[in-house]
């Protein structure tokens, strides 16, 4: 593995404008994608998801909320971009020089960020990805978020299918059910776009705005690579044709819950980071269709490109779909609610 500090320092300044000029650009997949992703998903539940999730209207915005964590980038408000930022990627090439390792990852975020400052601080030599005066959004010392956002919406989304089972089963209003219902397909919406980016290889990599360090394979340096990958090459080629991925999956399954590992970690969160480290080793794939001239869509290569990049959405898709169902097949009961809603019904 090359030293951080080699591919950081050799375009170091390069690196700083890119970053500072394609920060508020830089999305993984453009809104359609992710919105056809979250679609395919839904298309993949078994006959036992709940119905209200199938209408039409549950689509639409299930749809909709497909690209809402992208919506968060225009905000201007300082602590929004701070926590949002990090969500959408996470930078794996950073972890090795610091003697981290992304599949023995901690389960828990601020646990992360604790083994992160302890190993940046055993290696001062390592520069942040983002000097300080140029770090906005004060995420530059951190390679991201992202197996954490997944895993902390699924939780969310696995505590809503609860409560809800709790409002519909001992009395909860028709409002309180109403209102569970709607929080149901918002955090699903959110969390499709979180399972999305994870799919894209580009948000899993150091080299996201184009190849930088060492590159003796000469991959491209072109800085818009992420925008053109994320969307500017599926637009020049045709719409995304929903339909067609909704047939390629298979019926969403219910993910293990009962892997082996030896930190004794949610079997969850493992194979989120499994999902995750399947798709980063496809950069050098990736880097090496553009340099075929697979993603130029003038090319007749640009059939291999675009079925590779369908591929991914379907990956993100099926993986979406399995996280969904399993959190509704393994909610368990929200006892202090059920207390609390039988303690209301013996009082009325």
């Amino acid at each position: 593995m090359e030293n951080f500090t080699s591919l950081r320092r050799p375009l170091h300044i390069f690196l700083v404008a890119a970053l500072f000029l394609f920060a508020l650009s830089a999305r993984a997949w453009d809104y359609e994608a992710h919105r056809a992703i979250n679609l395919a998903a839904l298309s993949a539940m078994p006959s036992d998801f709940p119905a209200f999730l199938k209408t039409d209207a549950a689509k639409a915005r299930i749809g909709f909320l497909a690209g809402e964590p992208d919506r968060w980038y225009n905000s201007v408000n300082p602590s929004l971009r701070h926590i949002n930022a990090g969500d959408h990627f996470f930078d794996m090439e950073m972890l090795d020089p610091l003697g981290m390792k992304f599949a023995d990852l901690p389960q828990y975020r601020y646990v992360f960020v604790q083994q992160l400052t302890r190993a940046q601080a055993a290696h001062p030599e390592i520069p942040p990805k983002v000097p300080p005066e140029k770090d906005k959004d004060a995420t530059g010392a951190f390679p991201g978020f992202l197996p954490w956002a997944i895993a902390e919406n699924y939780g969310k989304l696995q505590s809503a299918f609860s409560y809800l089972r709790a409002y519909e089963q001992y009395g909860g209003t028709p409002v309180e059910i109403a209102n569970a219902r709607e929080n149901i397909a918002y955090i699903m919406g959110v969390m499709g776009h979180l399972v999305g980016d994870g799919a894209q290889p580009l948000h899993l990599t150091i080299h996201h705005h184009g190849w930088i360090g060492d590159n003796p394979k000469k991959y491209s340096t072109w800085n818009p690579i992420h925008r053109w990958i994320d969307g500017g090459f599926l637009g020049k080629t045709g719409a995304i044709n929903v339909a067609t991925l909704e047939q390629s999956l298979k019926p969403a399954a219910r993910l293990s819950t009962s892997v082996e590992d030896p930190a004794g970690r949610d079997p969850v969160f493992v194979q989120i980071l499994a999902y995750m480290e399947a798709q980063h080793a496809k950069v050098e794939q990736l880097y090496t269709l553009d340099k075929q001239r697979k993603f130029d869509a003038s090319s007749y290569g640009a059939k291999e490109g675009r079925a590779f990049l369908e591929d991914q959405l379907a990956i993100a898709a099926k993986m979406l779909a399995d996280l969904w169902y399993t959190a509704y097949k393994t909610a368990p009961d929200d006892n202090y609610l059920i207390g609390e809603l039988k303690r209301r019904k013996a009082a009325q």
